[in-house]
């Protein structure tokens, strides 16, 4: 992977002025390295969990990656490998999880058995 580099604008938080400074993709990937590897657990688990006649689609077919984290360069190949399955990014991942949130709410007397009750669960 070639290294990049950004320009990145905020705030010092120890002098409180306005600074720039240059990343480079090292320096991203190691700050995510932790929560990518939390999203590759997490897909483990659920996987783990899923029945085996879902299981064996998703096998055939792949995970598919939606929002804004399917546009991490790479998190596709590094999900796949980790996985040991077919993972491709959704065509506008942006677009995605608000159209299925739309849809849900469309039909949502229907879905209201499949959907999760936050206060059930405490």
């Amino acid at each position: 992977m070639t290294e990049k580099e950004m320009e990145v604008k905020g705030r010092d938080l120890g002098t409180g002025l306005p600074k720039n400074i240059i990343l480079n993709s090292t320096e991203i990937q190691s700050a995510m390295k932790d929560s990518i590897n939390d999203i590759i657990d997490i897909i483990k688990v659920t996987l783990e969990k899923t029945p085996p006649e879902l299981a064996s689609d998703i096998m055939e077919k792949g995970i598919i990656l939606a929002g804004g984290g399917a546009l991490i360069e790479n998190l596709d190949k590094l999900v796949s490998e980790k996985t040991g399955m077919p993972v491709f990014v959704a065509e506008n991942p942006l677009d995605c999880v608000v159209k299925g949130t739309g849809k849900t709410l469309e039909d949502i007397e229907k879905l209201k058995t499949v959907l999760i009750n936050s206060r059930k669960r405490r």
